[in-house]
Formats: C-alpha cells, structure tokens, sequence
C-alpha cells in the first residue's frame, strides 16, 4: 500500500530529548529563495526519528503549510510566478497532490480582483477556504470614510474569504464568500455611509484603521491593509477564525450564513450575518482600549485546539513579536457561552485579559509560524524564520527538537499527526518498535502503558505484541521482556 516503500534517511539531525514526545508524524514544506514567489519546494512528511515516510514534490514554493488529509492526499496552498499584489505571505494557488505528487487539482487565485495569500483550509466535504486580499481603489476607500491612502499604488486591498469548490482538475465554484469590505465602520465623516461610533460596534472594522500598504516590502510597493496570515475552521460550531499582523487581532466569523448573510448584519446560526462574533488582540482597534492594552503583535497561526485534546476548544496561536526580542505561544479561553456567542460586557474589550498557559524564551520570528496542541497535551511549536520545529511539554519542557538545514530557508508552520491518522493499511512495522525507532526498549514500553490508559494515544499494531487484536498488560509483559533481551 502508500506506506509499503523504503523509508529514505535525510541528512537532518533531529534530538529527541526523552520518550515525552508525541509519536507521530509530522508534515513540514521548506521554502527557499524568500517571499518573491520562485524556486519550487517539496513537503515531507517524518517521523520522530526524522525518517522520511512521503516527500511530495512541487513545482512553486509553498505560500504556508501544507494539509495532510486521512486518505493521504495534501492541500497545498502555492505562490504563483506573477501575482497580481504582492506582499509577505503572497501566494495565488491552491493543489490537491496524491500520495505520489500527481497533481489531482490546481487552482489560480490570482486576478484583478483577488489575490490569494498565506492559508488554506480543506474542509470535512472536500472544499477549500482560502484567504485573498481584495483588490479596492483610493476612490472607492474614500467614498466609505477612508481618510489617507499613501501607497504608490493608490488602491486599498481588503480581505476576503473565498470557500471553493474543486471541479474538475483546474476549477472551482465559489460556493460562499465572505467580505470584510461589507463590515466597515468610520467615525470621520457624517455624511458617507457606515458612520457611527467606532466603541459602540466591536463587531465592525474601522476603516481608518492602520496604514495601507507601502513602497517597500518582500513584493514591492503593494496595499495591503489587513494582512490576513492564517485560518482555521471549527466544524462543532461552524466558525472560522482568523489573524490580522497588521491590527495585532484575531477575529472569528459565523460560517453558517449563506454568502447574502454573510454581507449583511443578521441571519446564520448566531443571527449576526457576517459580522464579528467575536475580536481579542488589540482593543484599541475598536476603541474599547489603548495601546498599553495590546496583548498581541505580528500573531500568526491562529487555531483551535480539538475537543478531545487538552484544552480543547481553546485557542492558540503564535505571538511573534512578544517581548525582548522573544516570540510566544499563546493558549486562550474565549469568553464563549452555551449557545456558541461570546460574552463581553458593555464599555469593555473582549477578554480573556490573558492566556491561560505561554510559552516563551529562546526563540522568535518576524515572520509566519505558528503552535498547535497535540493529543498528550505537549505543543508543537514552528519558529519560521530559521526553519525551526520543536516540541514542549505543558510544564515547558523541550522534548523534540529539529532545525532544517540551509541558508534563507524558512518553514511556514508543521503539523504532527496521529500514527493512525491515515485511512490506509497500516505501515510495515517490527512487533514492539512501537515507535519506529528501530529499537525494543523502555521508550516502546511507557508508550504501550499509555495507549492502555488513553493517554495521548491510541493503541496500534506494533504494540499489540501477541496479536490477539488488544493491546493490554500481557503485551506489555511480553515487551518487557523483548526490552531486557535487546
């Protein structure tokens, strides 16, 4: 099957501190040559011991990571040859590659209205939610309140979010669509339309907001207001959140509108249309703060954290620019109430006041990253800039750790997975490697207790040592043994 091929050893030097570490797989797409759009990349997919399971091999860089899908398929969001704005985090394409690189899918996002950049995310019916900015001129900026546009491009691209679905092997339909453009406030001019007071609606963006774009950046000139960097999906709540760098703001919207609820004020499950449900980061943005209540700066990553992990429900995301030169990771307990909205008290900014648990100290990046929560409660952490993915414990403890080697190479953000996570046959194995470390000791041992007590894992072949279909303390005997004979 998928899994029946040599496991190639790349040269990576990869040091796994102690037997705390998840064993899974992880999926990480380097990217060199910068943020310009060249060169052509590869995602690999590896496991604690940096064996090579897959390498999937394109021809663009990836625009941020890549998803790994339980048939073995991968959504690979790219950056086209000539976008048609271009900042940090451009892209413009989205892939749909097989266990063998063919390419099932591909799609262009790259026009004079829109421009595809940073994230993706495959949805559980096969569509695709994609990130673009949104192509508006000066003339239209200002007739809705904006006051300065300074960029040489004289236009202000906004942010839009696009669900496709794939047709075909080079087509999409647009089958929902969501606008921030249709959620604006300004408090500049009585006399044009979306005037009111800024603090009285969290649920809108003002307009006059930051700056918009630039002369200088990774592309050039360019007009990006928002810039938007990641976006995930709660399928439990239908919810999609997202992160703005340049507000130092998450936000999370209502995913089950129909796209005319979408551009309005009312109607989905939570009866606010398109509007924000909820905003944390930067409550100066929306009046409700000042610029001592910023708690997030250049955050990238943003997602939420499974039900059935610890801390499930939560938020966590990658704070880049947290303090003294230092990122953070960040966990947060939303404000959420039984029915899906979110509590926050008049005259006052959304909470939480901070995260529930951080992660901070030796390491930053300017630029992408991001964390995410593995199933034993251990974090998985990806410092771009110097292509560096490590894991922690809950009491920060360094339990993996792995730098990809090379000049002027970064890695968006990696993601680990479950060694059962695959909906195929299950790979070749030795009976107590339970770790595929080509090794029967103590490691294999404590894993095969957890998987018997639910913790972090999920019980699998290799620990099934007497293959009566369970893993149990017989099997743990047995491997006891296997470990005093090595």
């Amino acid at each position: 099957m998928i899994f029946r091929k040599i496991l190639l050893i790349i040269s990576l030097v990869a040091t796994v501190f102690s037997q705390n570490a998840f064993q899974g797989y992880t999926i990480f797409s380097p990217a060199a040559g910068g943020p310009g759009g060249q060169g052509n990349g590869n995602t690999y997919l590896v496991n604690n011991q940096m064996n090579v399971i897959n390498v999937w091999n394109h021809n663009r860089g990836p625009a941020s990571m890549a998803y790994l899908r339980t048939d073995s398929t991968i959504y690979y969001p790219f950056r086209v040859e000539n976008p048609t704005m271009s900042a940090g985090g451009v892209g413009g394409g989205v892939a749909i590659l097989d266990w063998d690189s063919n390419v099932l899918w591909s799609y262009i996002i790259s026009n004079n209205q829109y421009q595809h950049h940073h994230d993706i995310y495959p949805l559980p019916n096969g569509n695709v939610l994609v990130i673009a900015w949104e192509r508006k001129t000066a003339t239209e900026a200002y007739a809705l309140g904006r006051q300065t546009i300074t960029n040489p491009l004289n236009e202000m691209w906004s942010e839009a979010v696009l669900e496709l679905e794939p047709v075909g092997t080079n087509n999409a339909n647009i089958v929902w669509e969501w606008h921030l453009w249709d959620h604006l406030i300004q408090d500049s001019d009585s006399t044009l339309p979306n005037y009111g007071v800024i603090a009285d609606h969290p649920e809108l963006m003002d307009i006059n907001a930051g700056s918009v774009g630039g002369s200088h950046g990774p592309g050039g000139s360019h007009a990006d207001w928002m810039h938007f960097n990641a976006i995930d999906y709660n399928e439990e709540l239908d919810q999609i959140v997202l992160s703005s760098r340049t507000m130092g703001e998450i936000y999370i919207i209502d995913h089950s509108t129909t796209t005319a609820e979408a551009a309005s004020d009312s109607g989905g499950t939570y009866g606010k249309g398109g509007n924000f449900l909820y905003r944390w980061g930067n409550p100066e943005v929306y009046d409700r703060g000042t610029g001592a209540d910023q708690l997030l700066n250049a955050q990238h990553g943003v997602n939420w954290i499974p039900s059935n992990y610890p801390g499930g429900g939560n938020l966590i995301l990658y704070n880049n620019n947290y303090q003294n030169n230092n990122s953070a990771v960040f966990e947060l307990v939303t404000p959420i109430d039984s029915t899906g909205n979110y509590t926050l008290i008049e005259n006052e900014a959304y909470g939480p006041s901070g995260p529930v648990w951080y992660h901070t100290g030796g390491f930053h990046s300017n630029v992408q990253s991001g964390a995410f929560r593995l199933p034993n409660g251990n974090t998985l952490i990806t410092e771009a800039d110097d292509a560096h993915m490590f894991e922690v414990t809950p009491d920060h403890s360094l339990v993996w750790n792995y730098t990809y080697p090379g000049n002027n190479i970064m890695i968006a953000r990696a993601q680990k997975y479950e060694l059962t996570y695959l909906e195929t046959e299950f790979p070749e194995y030795t009976p107590g490697d339970v770790n595929f470390d080509g090794d029967i000791n103590v490691i294999d041992l404590s894993h095969a207790i957890d998987m018997i007590y639910n913790v972090g894992y999920n019980a699998t072949p290799p620990a099934d040592v007497n293959g009566d279909g369970t893993v149990n303390m017989v099997d743990v005997a047995i491997l006891a043994q296997m470990a005093m004979n090595q």
